[in-house]
């Protein structure tokens, strides 16, 4: 099949760790990867951030890039690109125009969605659409910091009712989505992947620096607000034998500069902790196996989570996860199994479940073996990408085809 992604922001070839860069990076990237790997031809569209850039890439045997000319030549928060929606899906119809267009196109982000139906709808192309993060969460979570633009939600609802799939990541997101009024027979649900391969156990491992204390947590993600951490550094002030790592973020060299790790180390200070914490800054991908394995847990608190890929890694490292019972998490741990949910924003729920497996290494064994089965049963991107090959096959079968020329007949009669 000729694949194309739309990945208005998140392109595959970004550095992780910024506030835009996280999650659905790695999730565009590493589909794209094994969809390739099953012998297809894949095309992610995305903006061109930077005036150097090529217009195409080639990074892996059926994977090209193409940076797309919308809005200006330099980095823009996504929650600021929406005028350029219409240049982005104008530029992918033209280009389907002069080199043929895809068998489906797959949206990632509900911005992407608006560009994704703009090119396809001459064509004639099967649309599916991955939100990611759905706006109704996040205006629910953050209320007055949330920085969508107005019309999110209303957007997001009407994408979802255009498109001829839905892909909902997690169990959580169904729901709302069901909320939102998207027709439930438009979803398929198929998680989130992780590298089974790359995060694995590493026997022995010490991370970037032997231990100062007898137990250590690890964070890992994005260092923004609503990840949570805050929560973490508050539970650490009734656990005094553990050591917490957090990475992510930028650079190490620049954390000084970062208002969130500023305001992670004041409250370290306020809280009596921060001989114990250790901001890492970012740390790169081949060092997070490590890094994770050195940990006896990996804890996760975010507000919010529309699904997370920090407890997969974790997971496939075979560490267990305390984490807040949230969005993906509902599905990623299996509580009482591969880790602990405990509520959100509720440090004192999480100082108890971190000390009762910290206080039973045995259960904290069973537990970390059990997530990596779990991982390599469930969410290798092998597996992902051959669900949703599925939801892509349902969509451009000949049955299907002649469905959507009908709809199209009935639309325009009407």
């Amino acid at each position: 099949m000729r694949i194309a992604m739309v990945s208005e922001h998140a392109s595959p070839l970004a550095v992780l760790g910024g506030v835009d860069a996280g999650g659905q990076n790695v999730h565009v990237a590493a589909l794209t990867g094994a969809l390739a790997e099953r012998g297809h031809d894949v095309t992610v569209y995305t903006r061109r951030d930077d005036p150097a850039l090529p217009e195409r890439v080639r990074t892996a045997p059926g994977v090209e890039v193409v940076h797309v000319p919308a809005g200006p030549p330099a980095a823009v928060p996504k929650d600021d690109l929406l005028p350029w929606m219409p240049d982005l899906g104008a530029w992918v119809a033209a280009d389907w125009a002069t080199r043929g267009a895809p068998d489906v196109v797959h949206a990632h982000f509900w911005m992407s969605g608006l560009a994704a139906l703009h090119a396809a709808e001459p064509h004639g192309v099967p649309t599916v659409q991955t939100y990611h993060a759905l706006g109704s969460v996040k205006r629910r979570h953050q209320g007055a910091k949330d920085t969508s633009p107005a019309g999110r939600v209303s957007a997001e609802a009407a994408i979802g009712r255009r498109v001829d799939a839905v892909v909902a990541t997690c169990s959580d997101e169904v729901r709302e989505l069901t909320r939102l009024g998207v027709p439930p027979e438009r979803v398929r649900t198929v998680p989130c992947g992780v590298d089974v391969d790359h995060f694995r156990p590493v026997p022995g491992a010490a991370g970037p620096f032997a231990r100062t204390r007898r137990h250590r947590l690890v964070c890992l993600g994005r260092l923004v607000e609503r990840k949570g951490v805050d929560t973490v550094l508050r539970a650490l002030a009734g656990l005094p034998d553990a050591e917490l790592l957090v990475a992510g973020g930028p650079d190490p060299g620049a954390l000084a500069d970062d208002a969130e790790a500023t305001r992670l180390a004041l409250l370290a200070e306020r809280l009596g902790v921060a001989g114990r914490v250790h901001l890492l800054g970012r740390v790169g991908h081949a060092d997070v196996p490590a890094l994770v394995s050195s940990a006896d847990l990996v804890v996760a608190t975010p507000w919010y989570e529309p699904f997370g890929i920090v407890p997969l890694e974790a997971a496939a490292c075979g560490v267990p996860v305390v984490g807040s019972a949230v969005g993906g998490l509902l599905d990623s741990v299996a509580d009482g199994v591969t880790g602990v949910l405990v509520p959100a924003r509720d440090p004192d729920a999480l100082a108890a479940a971190v000390r009762g497996l910290l206080d039973d290494p045995a259960r904290r064994r069973a537990m970390g073996a059990a997530a990596r089965h779990r991982a390599l049963a469930r969410y290798s991107w092998r597996g992902v990408a051959a669900q949703t090959e599925l939801v892509y096959r349902s969509l451009t079968s000949p049955a299907r085809a002649a469905e959507r020329v009908e709809d199209r007949v009935e639309e325009v009669a009407v």
